[in-house]
């Protein structure tokens, strides 16, 4: 684990290193958003999460390292991204995407902050065993093909439940129906794509996806950053930090872990440490931080308190209220086929519940009134049933895979049924235009907080 000292110099470092981006930041502040107070309001959900959170801050250490990684961003992304000024968003792209086909002693002229990008995701880890990571994909296979379709909006929708994290989506157009599309499916394919045989090779199609979604968060932070945005860095701190990406990369083991708990079992099986490992490495391609991803069950459930905990409880619903409803509203399918219709309608009424059991459990605060996805009476029947096909399903493909005689012909199937997804989600962009960032949000969030 890396020294607190050093990873405060760390952070610290940011505004010398980069100072296109970081130059007006003060990192010697405690932003608004940050709750390391036992008595801040908090987005813990229940009393065993609450008293979970009160051992853990009580060590100054752990409160300490969570207020860096709350300022921390993505030093090697960041600054190939801070190249826009002379490349063009759209010329970091190509060359980015030129790197990881061909490599990035192929591009010609390539600036060494790109050289520096590729190498820093070339150099995998000591702790990485490549032959778990293939296995923990194939792990992965079966429910990313059966279940994921009709929980990934549900587990997008649960990235909107705090202000303090989500107003850089608002910023970047998500309110819209159509963006909120197009960045689900962004999501989607991104997750779904590293499922495949080989994607998270260095050549693999996943290795390609991982180094665009990190270039996407650093493009983020650079244009909400630069001269003349109005980012209230005291209340918000910066702008996706690489803290706010470790529910979203870790959210299926956290899942995992959780249930683990509850069922009083510490230790994973073969498979699931694969399943653990594959996302580990994941969202390291993704810059986050060895620290950041825990290997144990309750490693993983306590950096998730840890996170929840010290993130401040804040509802904005011209924020979060609007992405929510524009990400619930949205239509999924790619034709307006009845199978089609039938199939949004359906999964809308799964990603409600599921949003509900999942991240709101035992929500005692109405939040889900306030954001317009409470439960209607018809919601639970419809998602018992859509539930006994989609986990049926999903149990019968496990029991096949567990079948020597038909676990390779099983595979095969599923990665057919992932392919076919990837065609239905459409090519992902990954890119943030700043024509599209909107200053507005920014004032009305910033004059609600004053």
């Amino acid at each position: 684990m890396e020294s607190l000292t050093a990873l405060e110099a760390r952070v610290a470092a940011q505004r010398e290193d980069l100072p296109e981006m970081y130059g007006k930041v003060d990192f010697t502040i405690t932003p608004e958003r940050f709750a390391g107070g036992l008595d801040d309001p908090c987005m813990q959900l229940n009393e065993n999460d609450r008293k979970e959170r009160t051992r853990l801050l009580s060590n100054p250490e752990t409160v300490a390292r969570a207020r860096a990684y709350t300022m921390l961003g993505d030093a090697t992304s960041d600054a190939y991204a801070a190249l826009m000024p002379e490349y063009g968003f759209r010329g970091l792209i190509a060359m980015l995407t030129e790197a990881c086909d061909k490599g990035v002693e192929n591009v010609a002229d390539a600036p060494r902050e790109l050289v520096a990008f590729i190498r820093e995701m070339e150099a995998t880890p000591d702790w990485i065993d490549m032959s778990m990571i293939e296995e923990g994909a194939r792990v992965s296979r079966n429910p990313t093909a059966n279940l994921a379709p009709f929980v990934v909006r549900g587990a997008f929708v649960a990235t909107f439940l705090n202000k303090y994290s989500a107003l850089p989506m608002a910023m970047t157009g998500t309110l819209s129906h159509e963006t909120a599309v197009r960045r689900i499916k962004e999501t989607a394919s991104f997750f779904t794509t590293t499922s495949l045989p080989g994607a998270l090779e260095r050549f693999g199609t996943g290795f390609k996806a991982a180094a665009m979604v990190r270039l996407m968060h650093s493009m983020v932070r650079y244009n909400i950053l630069r001269s003349g945005r109005s980012w209230d860095v005291a209340t918000y701190g910066i702008p996706v930090p690489q803290v706010d990406q470790m529910p979203a990369g870790t959210i299926a083991v956290f899942l995992l872990a959780f249930q683990m708990i509850r069922e009083g079992r510490m230790e994973f099986t073969p498979a699931e440490r694969a399943f653990v490992e594959f996302n580990r490495y994941r969202c390291w391609l993704l810059g986050l931080p060895e620290d950041l991803l825990p290997t144990t069950p309750q490693g993983i459930y306590e950096a998730m308190a840890v996170y929840s905990g010290t993130l401040r409880d804040g509802y904005d619903d011209e924020t979060c209220g609007a992405l929510v409803r524009a990400t619930m509203a949205a239509y999924f399918p790619s034709d307006r086929s009845l199978k089609s219709r039938i199939f949004n309608a359906l999964e809308r009424v799964f990603a409600r519940v599921y949003f509900n059991r999942a991240f709101l459990r035992g929500d005692k605060t109405g939040k889900a009134r306030l954001m317009g996805v409470q439960l209607r009476p018809y919601d639970f029947p419809v998602f018992i049933a859509l539930g006994i096909f989609v986990f049926g399903r999903e149990k019968l493909y496990g029991l096949a895979l567990r079948i020597p005689a038909l676990r390779q012909a099983t595979d095969r199937r599923l990665i057919r049924k992932i392919d076919r997804l990837l065609v239905e989600y459409g090519h992902a962009e990954y890119t943030t235009d700043a024509s599209k960032y909107k200053d507005e949000t920014i004032r009305n969030a910033q004059a609600k907080a004053a």
